[in-house]
């Protein structure tokens, strides 16, 4: 396996606030060869991803919510988006579609506090006090398992008391008249994810992988995630990853993700190539290679890689 590493140009961009990224190989372990603002455009997911999240920030919640069901359409299990879509139905008054987003959204990231908190809150308003009273217990043990010192324990709390409060307000306004829609979804106000500290969050991944720092790169490429969706960049890094950690599984599921985003990517089609080599798939390995040929009309490093990897019947360096 290559190492990946920053260029020394890429040092001088960085100090006039040009995020990019290189590799002595020519696009790295995400093969897009630049940070995810800049290349986004290259894939739908991402655009679209972008996009949804720019209406949010108008309160355009229809635009919004068109923009992350074309991202669902390519990545249905992306949690960042589902959870988006939640907060975008909401926004338009359709309740019962945000539960379902924010459902998708907690079955694909069980952790995601704000996904929870939101299905709680909306359970709630569908007058559904069980499925909003299971989200506050999720929650509490949760915080209990934490403990008063971990770093999620402001968020647990304040997610708790959001859905009891929630519960509650049906019993205490139960002769009230109804009150008038609100104008955006409830929690809209939480932080939405920013194009340039996703860039940053990139870049600090990469750094992190050369210094084999996996597991720490994991976490910055979830935060990056965060604001570009599913980029079959960052997926492929998630999967490069979780790969040199082990976790093979895993890491098949996020070159998965990225070639369905874009099925000719050459960063994922080469690491999930060598993947199927580990595993002794050298048929499915070949397939990704003749993916690559096709791809590379003049010839590419991830194909001539690949290639070595089969050839070997194992890494080259091992």
């Amino acid at each position: 396996m290559r190492q990946l590493h920053l260029s020394a140009g890429l040092a001088a961009l960085l100090f006039i606030g040009m995020p990019a990224i290189a590799s002595d190989t020519g696009g790295g372990g995400g093969g897009g060869g630049m940070s995810p603002s800049a290349s986004a455009g290259n894939y739908d997911a991402a655009a679209e991803y972008r996009k949804g999240i720019a209406a949010l920030q108008n309160n355009d919640f229809k635009g919004a919510l068109k923009a992350f069901r074309n991202v669902l359409t390519v990545a249905p299990n992306d949690a960042n988006t589902n959870f988006l879509a939640g907060l975008a139905a909401a926004g338009t008054g359709d309740d019962k579609a945000a539960s379902s987003y924010f459902q998708k959204a907690v079955r694909y990231n069980a952790n995601m506090i704000p996904a929870r908190r939101q299905l709680g809150l909306t359970r709630a308003k569908l007058g559904d006090t069980a499925g909003a009273a299971a989200q506050r217990d999720w929650l509490q043990g949760k915080l209990t398992a934490c403990g008063e010192g971990c770093a999620d324990a402001d968020a647990l709390k304040a997610a708790i008391a959001d859905i009891d409060a929630a519960i509650a307000a049906p019993a205490a306004t139960e002769a009230a008249p109804a009150a008038p829609a609100t104008a955006a979804p409830p929690g809209l106000g939480l932080m939405l994810p920013d194009a340039a500290r996703g860039d940053l969050d990139y870049l600090e991944a990469v750094s992190l992988i050369n210094e084999h720092r996996y597991a720490d790169a994991i976490v910055s490429l979830e935060a990056a995630r965060l604001s570009f969706g599913p980029h079959p960049d960052i997926l492929t890094y998630l999967g490069f990853a979780n790969r040199k950690l082990g976790r093979y599984d895993v890491a098949e599921g996020y070159y998965r993700a990225a070639l369905r985003v874009y099925p000719l990517h050459r960063g994922a089609l080469e690491y999930y190539g060598e993947l199927k080599v580990e595993r002794g798939d050298l048929r499915g390995a070949r397939a990704n290679l003749a993916l690559l040929d096709r791809s590379c009309t003049f010839g590419c490093y991830e194909a001539e890689e690949l290639r070595r990897w089969i050839a070997l019947g194992h890494s080259p360096q091992g």
